[in-house]
């Protein structure tokens, strides 16, 4: 048998360390991509946070709403205002949805300022001409009630890259297994309440029957419908083809190298799709949605 001489066992094990360098550093380019993807989906999740962003010297910046609407967003909203005059800017949204009653409350105040909507994500990017500045991505999901607030918009853009997604509105705590559920009069009483509230509301943000309709369409047990092209025309969700009709002087599509770093935020919390069962009640904790988690039906038992 040839034995190996130290010169050989040094070349070779510098070999394997240069292999493995090559091999993490890859790795880390990847995981930090995908670290800054799952920190968008975790925000997205947790309950509506809204921050202003800048861009440059000439361009006003706009709001970022990220997360699902709650009881406490349109409070959240009020605080985010104070002291700032919102007549007429932009709110960028990445939402996957949330209270019905509470997202018509921040819709309606959204009108009432005059705001214009998009979808997207509000980044950070960096490049050695410009340096730091705000971006939104365009690819980024606007969910459930999410396309109520959308629709609440003075002017209202979607990028080609960006996923509005309807379903009807059901009771939240019983959206994991909907088929299986039992309901009362008075929770059927509140779906209608609210399923007309709604269509008000609908109307009154310029909306057409056809958002309805598709979104009524949808049960809580189905995969969320995405709208294409024509059906944004088609339920008045998009107004214009022009970004800079809503983001004057922003950069809209930001290159994942420009991307600075992003931190994960906390556990997800999960959202709901209407009032609580019982009029007057504290809010129910809330149950995962079908976006989130397509839920698990027993295809045994009847539906009811």
């Amino acid at each position: 048998m040839k034995l190996l001489k130290l010169s050989d066992l040094r070349g070779w094990a510098l070999c394997c360390a240069a292999a493995l360098c090559f091999a993490l550093s890859g790795a880390t380019a990847l995981l930090g991509n995908s670290a800054r993807a799952g920190s968008s989906l975790e925000e997205r999740k947790l309950p509506m946070k809204f921050n202003w962003v800048a861009c440059e010297a000439h361009c006003r910046g706009w709001i970022s709403a990220v997360g699902v609407v709650t009881a406490d967003s349109p409070k959240d909203f009020e605080e985010f205002a104070a002291g700032r005059d919102l007549r007429g800017a932009t709110i960028v949204l990445d939402s996957s949805g949330g209270s019905v009653n509470d997202s018509i409350v921040l819709g309606r105040r959204f009108r009432e300022l005059g705001l214009l909507t998009t979808v997207g994500t509000s980044v950070l990017a960096h490049n050695a001409a410009r340096g730091d500045h705000g971006g939104v991505a365009p690819d980024a999901y606007c969910e459930s009630m999410c396309a109520y607030l959308l629709l609440s918009g003075k002017a209202r853009y979607v990028p080609q890259e960006a996923h509005v997604r309807v379903h009807q509105i059901w009771m939240g705590d019983r959206a994991d297994d909907a088929k299986a559920a039992s309901y009362s009069a008075q929770d059927l009483m509140i779906v209608e309440r609210d399923v007309g509230r709604l269509a008000k509301y609908t109307f009154d943000m310029g909306g057409t029957g056809d958002l309805l309709s598709l979104s009524l369409s949808v049960p809580p047990w189905d995969e969320l419908h995405e709208l294409t092209q024509a059906e944004l025309r088609q339920t008045n969700l998009v107004t214009t083809d022009k970004v800079a009709d809503v983001l004057p002087q922003a950069e809209v599509s930001v290159p994942m190298a420009q991307l600075a770093p992003r931190e994960s935020g906390p556990k997800t919390v999960q959202d709901r799709f209407v009032s609580n069962a019982v009029e007057g009640a504290a809010p129910a904790k809330p149950t995962k949605t079908a976006e989130v988690v397509v839920p698990t039906v027993n295809t045994t038992a009847p539906a009811k």
